[in-house]
């Protein structure tokens, strides 16, 4: 079964849904400039639904080890996704025994990672100097640059996903796991519960 992310959560009504749906990980964003963006505060009244399979995944733009010690002061998180180098993501992965997915814009096969020293990838479009964010910009890469990779660790796809496309981008990037943000948004910053439901039970039909 394709397992999925919805990241950029901020809601306690959202989190209750994505659990009905038993989605496998929720997004928390913790890079100020983004539209998603929770104080740590907030973060930390949102439920826990980890004992029914939904795991909370905390996304940091190039943290420093104390950018990621103040947020886990107030929020338990189960992964740490990071905008980062593979050394630095691998640094923090040894620190604090979490397991650490780097996000990875590609705009060719070139770019695909042939090594991964930390538990998992995130592949997406690449940012453009234009965007005020690395990642989160609902922009499509060609989703054959996937196909018969030998991918060094598991990954998700990413990148301008939504209820109708999703179906088509597992097949042609044979992902087995995927990542959405803006796709299943009313507005920016905005999760909307129509999409959400839509953008999950059209994968599972597709299964």
């Amino acid at each position: 079964m394709t397992a999925i992310k919805i990241c950029g959560v901020k809601d306690s009504a959202t989190y209750d849904l994505l659990a009905e749906l038993q989605v496998n990980w929720v997004g928390i964003v913790f890079y100020p400039p983004s539209p998603r963006y929770i104080e740590p505060s907030q973060a930390a009244l949102l439920p826990d639904y980890k004992a029914d399979g939904l795991q909370r995944v905390g996304l940091f733009v190039k943290p420093t080890v104390d950018d990621i010690r103040r947020i886990l002061d107030y929020v338990h998180l189960d992964v740490l996704q990071l905008y980062t180098s593979m050394e630095n993501a691998s640094v923090i992965q040894t620190i604090f025994g979490i397991p650490v997915w780097v996000a990875k814009g590609v705009k060719s096969r070139a770019d695909l990672p042939t090594s991964c020293p930390v538990t998992g990838m995130v592949i997406e479009a690449p940012a453009n100097q234009s965007d005020s964010r690395p990642g989160g910009n609902g922009r499509v890469f060609d989703w054959q640059l996937t196909k018969n990779w030998q991918a060094p660790r598991p990954w998700l796809l990413a990148g301008g996903l939504t209820p109708e496309n999703v179906t088509t981008a597992i097949v042609e990037a044979q992902a087995l796991a995927v990542d959405v943000s803006s796709g299943v948004e009313r507005c920016m910053g905005e999760k909307d519960p129509v999409l959400i439901r839509s953008f999950v039970e059209n994968i599972r039909k597709k299964i």
